[in-house]
């Protein structure tokens, strides 16, 4: 981090990597805080961060993560876009939290790659990066190696998306109830929602969403959803994208596959028991969705994370 970050984002990184993780069984990363100084005043003279390890710490870490500044304008440090360059140069992962995406870019390791910002500053980072393929109306973007967070909640999305990449659904669902917050939103979502809901308890979602999950291998269409809703369909799929931010189809094509992931964690292999009881269908549908979703086959991913795996 540079001087005059965002507490917030930090403490984002701080909730989701840096906590021991008694409900999982195991610790899931080492976790350190690293400045150019061992001593860092904060957004705006909050507080002063002391005892943080030197940015030689970047030089052995697996992934880097970059958190926010307000002041966009202001050139970052020279050290800290070099410890980003030699990162990036060992072809390890970079995270940019909101406006820790102009420190990436800054750094140059963002040209001719997607990313995105906080929405408040897209027009500034287009202007000042031109050669990053912004995309300024999602919650965050995995372009691999590198993954920026829009701002603020979205750090925390992000996160667990790293989370359920690196170690399955099942232990970032484990995270996301320790902070009390949604296990998935997924990362096209919009930033935010032009028109403030309702509070009108008889149009949640919750009852129609509980009884869905609840016939995940059954043929549910959106219909199906609509009329336990007592909704029509063009209904349903409006308060989806205001209550959800996604549509009905995507949001049930989602929870199929968190169940399959969670089906192969738990030890099942044989994979058209996985896709009938799932609601995927088929097995081909099945490698489908998991190598669009998660990058990996599920032969790969039963390797990587069912029980015994390493």
């Amino acid at each position: 981090m540079d001087e005059n970050s965002n507490p917030f984002e930090l403490g984002c990184a701080t909730e989701v990597f840096g906590l021991r993780r008694p409900e999982v069984g195991r610790d899931l990363y080492e976790f350190r805080l690293c400045s150019t100084e061992p001593s860092t005043l904060m957004r705006d003279g909050f507080f002063t961060l002391t005892g943080v390890y030197g940015l030689e710490a970047a030089d052995t870490a697996d992934t880097v993560i970059v958190p926010n500044r307000p002041d966009t304008d202001v050139p970052r440090r020279p050290a800290v876009l070099d410890a980003i360059r030699r990162a990036h140069a060992r072809g390890r992962r970079l995270v940019g939290f909101c406006s820790g995406a102009f420190t990436l870019a800054e750094a140059g390791v963002l040209d001719g790659r997607r990313a995105t910002t906080h929405w408040q500053w897209a027009d500034s980072f287009r202007d000042r990066f031109p050669a990053v393929r912004l995309e300024e109306n999602v919650l965050f973007v995995d372009d691999g190696d590198i993954l920026t967070a829009a701002g603020s909640a979205a750090a925390l999305d992000l996160g667990l998306h790293i989370v359920r990449r690196d170690h399955g659904v099942q232990v970032a669902n484990s995270v996301s109830r320790r902070l009390v917050f949604a296990a998935h939103r997924d990362g096209g979502q919009r930033q935010f929602i032009e028109r403030p809901m309702l509070d009108i308890p008889d149009e949640s979602l919750a009852p129609t969403l509980a009884w869905a999950q609840e016939r995940l291998d059954a043929p549910l269409t959106v219909a199906d959803l609509a009329r336990h809703a007592s909704v029509s369909p063009a209904t349903l799929h409006r308060r989806f994208q205001a209550q959800l931010g996604t549509t009905p189809l995507a949001w049930l094509t989602r929870e199929r596959l968190n169940l399959a992931c969670r089906l192969i964690e738990q030890g099942e292999s044989r994979l058209e028991v996985v896709a009938r009881h799932s609601g995927v269908g088929t097995t081909a549908n099945l490698r489908t969705l998991m190598r669009r979703e998660t990058g990996l086959a599920p032969s790969q991913y039963r390797r990587r994370f069912s029980p015994g795996a390493v």
